[in-house]
């Protein structure tokens, strides 16, 4: 039962993912510098690899999570949730702004994707604790 929370839990935060970036592709691929072509979509649009390692990466997130939550008897909605965003605001999002700030990437592609790894973790989080 605990894998297919797991799963659960993944497949959740790869779909907000999925949104978050649809509804900001356009600011994305802009802070991002992704090459676009004619069509306004990126140039390696058929690629599916970025899909793939985002997935496996939800994967071990959620199950890293799950770890945690039994570790620190994390055992309420709430808790999982606030939880869940605290990870992602105080401990995935630091590492993001610094890999940027030295890479000289443009502050906003750090709000675009800090946004999506803290909602992302608060939402591993609550259906971590769901089922």
């Amino acid at each position: 039962m605990e894998l297919l929370n797991v799963i659960a839990a993944a497949v959740a935060a790869f779909a907000f993912g999925a949104v978050w970036y649809m509804t900001m592709s356009k600011p994305w691929m802009a802070a991002a510098e992704i090459k676009v072509g004619p069509d306004g979509r990126p140039a390696n649009a058929s690629d599916k690899m970025p899909f793939v390692i985002g997935l496996v990466g939800m994967l071990l997130a959620a199950g890293m999570m799950r770890y945690i939550f039994g570790m620190a008897a994390i055992d309420t909605v709430g808790k999982g949730v606030t939880t869940g965003l605290g990870i992602g605001a105080f401990s995935v999002m630091p590492w993001i702004a610094m890999n940027y700030a030295f890479g000289q990437r443009k502050f906003m592609l750090t709000v675009i994707d800090g946004v999506n790894v803290t909602v992302g973790c608060g939402i591993i989080g609550l259906v971590l604790m769901l089922f």
